[in-house]
């Protein structure tokens, strides 16, 4: 009989903001998770940038404005309400072609009034929205874009857009710093090393970052990336797997939807089989 849970494994999740939720998840497919929140989201102390985003943006200097992130996009409109009335910069969005990666800024976007010239599919990674940005034709020579970063900048998608003529400009808006409590996540390292955890389940690449950084502070980055080896890696998607392999490890499956419900799910599916396949795991 196949089965379809994670038959009491120890699966860890990074998450933060939805960490319990993802907990109860896993624990509904049958696995005993093990929490240890990666970051936590710090706002910019000085927002110089989104405010020289603002001005320029209702002076009419923009052609193209880039969100890709719904949070992101609500901060930045949070920061800019204290200088300008809100639906004025809503106003001034309609006047240029707007880019969405993916649902969750097409949402934002939506409920402001503002049309979507671009919105990027599924998996919604920067390659999508370059790829979308090429089928529409929309021609950035000598246009002035800018990109709503989320976290951390995509040096790739600023270089992409500059190559094809674009001014870029990026509007960093939030970051993610490493937990006000590192305990945890100094525990997780130790416990991956020790082959305390069976699968761990990363649903954004800062996660994946955060995990190294602090391996690296303990001395231990090397003994981190040798005992992933023997757990199961789930990402949620494209842009966390690029990141993963940035770090010399394979992927053991990629949600088929980055979401986290298709994730969990398909990590309980898949996890025992990819760990009795690879005889150091399963040992």
């Amino acid at each position: 009989m196949r089965v379809t849970n994670f038959q009491g494994r120890t699966v860890l999740t990074l998450e933060s903001r939805r960490g319990q939720e993802m907990s109860r998840l896993i624990e509904t497919y049958g696995g005993k998770p093990l929490h240890a929140p990666a970051m936590r989201e710090v706002p910019l102390s000085s927002n110089l940038e989104a405010l020289k985003f603002a001005d320029a943006l209702l002076e009419g200097k923009l052609d193209v404005v880039i969100f890709l992130t719904g949070v992101g996009a609500r901060a930045l409109s949070k920061v800019l309400e204290s200088v300008h009335p809100t639906e004025k910069f809503f106003e001034a969005l309609r006047k240029v072609s707007v880019v969405a990666r993916g649902p969750k800024p097409v949402a934002v976007l939506r409920e402001w009034n503002v049309p979507i010239a671009i919105a990027a599919p599924e998996p919604n990674t920067w390659r999508e929205v370059l790829r979308t940005i090429d089928d529409s034709k929309l021609d950035l020579r000598d246009k002035h874009v800018a990109v709503q970063e989320y976290g951390v900048s995509n040096p790739e998608l600023l270089e992409a857009l500059r190559e094809q003529g674009a001014r870029v400009t990026p509007v960093p808006v939030y970051q993610w710093d490493l937990p006000a409590d590192k305990a945890p996540l100094r525990a997780a390292v130790n416990l991956i090393i020790a082959r305390g955890i069976d699968v761990a389940l990363f649903t954004t690449s800062v996660q994946v970052t955060h995990l190294f950084q602090i391996a690296e502070q303990i001395g231990k980055k090397d003994a981190l990336k040798a005992g992933l080896e023997n757990v199961v890696k789930a990402s949620i998607g494209p842009t966390t797997s690029e990141v993963l392999r940035s770090y010399g490890l394979s992927i053991d499956l990629e949600a088929s939807h980055p979401k986290m419900g298709f994730l969990v799910k398909e990590a309980a599916e898949q996890s025992e089989a990819l760990l009795q396949q690879n005889p150091s795991r399963s040992g």
